[in-house]
């Protein structure tokens, strides 16, 4: 099954977020899956790229794994949301912007990544992704309404 692979890699992924202790432990989790996308990244992009040709394969993928993954993170950042850790907003949203920055990671080492990235540069990309998710861009003094 083509998208057994890719059950197993997001299935890792979210028993990790589900455990997670700390709402702010997001670059170690990141860092440990960029770390492990590496033996499978040839699986993910031709899963990509063969589900372009084939709808029947990206409707297996889209049902069988990205919505699971986003309600399943979905739930993850409601939680932090009720408990005052992440501001309020829409967490379906938080869900997919985590999930896409995800995969964005996955895809780094071939895309934004040279080959010969080493263990130092892939901790300090899950760095900045966590801190860009967790904080954002902009200045804390910045008033976004006067631009």
């Amino acid at each position: 099954m083509a998208t057994q692979g890719w059950v197993e890699i997001l299935t890792d992924l979210l028993m990790e977020l589900s455990e997670m202790a700390n709402y702010r432990a997001i670059a170690p989790l990141l860092r440990k899956r960029m770390g492990n996308l590496r033996k499978n990244g040839d699986m993910m992009r031709v899963c990509f790229m063969e589900a372009q040709f084939h709808p029947e394969l990206q409707e297996r993928i889209q049902g069988e794994v990205i919505d699971k993954m986003t309600d399943v993170a979905e739930a993850f950042f409601q939680t932090a949301m009720d408990r005052g850790i992440y501001r309020l907003m829409d967490s379906r949203v938080v869900a997919r912007v985590f999930l896409g920055m995800f995969a964005i990671a996955g895809f780094s080492e071939t895309t934004i990544m040279s080959k010969a990235t080493s263990p130092k540069d892939l901790q300090s990309m899950a760095e900045g992704l966590a801190d860009i998710f967790l904080n954002g861009v902009l200045a804390s003094s910045v008033d976004i309404q006067a631009s």
